[in-house]
């Protein structure tokens, strides 16, 4: 039996699938097979429109969704933070692989850090969380809206732009983490929810022997806590691709750690709510009840706080990144 992977054709979304793929294929013993499919937003990026006026990050996964459910390939590899967090009828995600780096990487001319870039430095990003985020520390930044791949992004550090903002795990994915002039602290600078993980998302109540051992073979359970704790409260918050929100989870000694912050989308105010839980020792299933149980105390604190006023929280449960999809 050949699996078969469905993934975006980006060079990204290839260098993750066949990383995937081979894992499983090594687990099974049987060939795994990528299944490249076109997206709306992968043919709207010489266009100009914004991610948001496509759709949100979901323009990326629909396509992908639809191959899986009219059975083109038997299962998906999604970056999660390009995943709405409202489940899609029929499909589960299934498997969440280790965790790569949750951080932003700021890749500038000459070497130059977040504090060294000059005044009215020119910085490119197509994410209104790391818009805010950039104003926030540096309010004299021009901070530009910018589409592409990777390597059209770096392709223009030098050029017309002095630096871009990039995810470390895409990055590090294409080789290319020799770019990054700083790595921007998760402490101080939280990235999207779910950043940095990949989820392989399967048609429900689907499981043969061959595809039940290919994602166990790539499951990891604790990255399975930390992105599910993210994600809930960017669910909770019922945020769409618009809201500037960061959110890192973390579990150290038998604790889970969340924090969240909600950014104004001009960065000159901000939210933030941290809470721990102790993790039950048993399945996972009991383990998520937890994270259910931290993730609603700390949306439940951040809308107390004012977190609908302070920024654009509507448009339904979707990915917390409007460029996603490009690292």
């Amino acid at each position: 039996m050949t699996l078969r992977i469905g993934t975006r054709g980006s060079a990204l979304a290839v260098a993750q699938s066949t990383t995937i793929a081979e894992r499983m294929a090594a687990a099974t013993g049987e060939p795994v097979e990528l299944v490249r499919v076109h997206t709306e937003g992968d043919r709207s990026q010489g266009t100009g429109e914004s991610l948001s006026s496509l759709g949100g990050t979901g323009v990326f996964a629909s396509a992908l969704r639809e191959s899986l459910l009219a059975g083109e390939c038997d299962a998906l590899v999604h970056s999660l933070k390009d995943l709405p967090t409202a489940k899609h009828p029929g499909l589960v995600i299934a498997a969440t692989p280790a965790r790569a780096d949750a951080r932003d990487a700021l890749c500038a001319r000459d070497g130059l850090t977040l504090e060294t870039l000059p005044q009215g430095a020119r910085v490119g990003t197509g994410s209104p969380r790391r818009v805010a985020q950039l104003l926030a520390r540096r309010p004299d930044l021009e901070v530009l809206d910018i589409r592409g791949n990777v390597d059209t992004r770096l392709g223009r550090v030098g050029a017309d732009l002095d630096a871009v903002v990039l995810s470390a795990a895409g990055l590090a994915r294409l080789g290319r983490l020799g770019s990054a002039t700083e790595l921007l602290g998760l402490g101080w600078w939280p990235s999207a929810p779910g950043q940095g993980s990949l989820a392989v998302e399967v048609r429900e109540g689907e499981r043969s022997d061959e595809l039940a051992t290919a994602l166990a073979a790539v499951q990891h359970d604790d990255t399975r806590l930390v992105v599910t704790a993210e994600r809930m409260v960017l669910a909770g918050l019922e945020a769409g691709c618009a809201a500037p929100i960061g959110a890192t989870a973390v579990i150290d000694a038998g604790l889970l750690l969340l924090s969240a912050t909600v950014y104004s989308p001009q960065g000159d105010r901000r939210l933030s709510s941290s809470h721990a839980v102790t993790l039950d020792d048993g399945p996972l299933p009991a383990r998520l009840e937890d994270v259910d149980a931290v993730s609603d105390r700390v949306v439940t604190e951040l809308l107390e706080g004012g977190a609908a006023e302070l920024a654009p929280l509507g448009g339904g449960p979707s990915g917390g990144d409007a460029m996603a999809s490009a690292s």
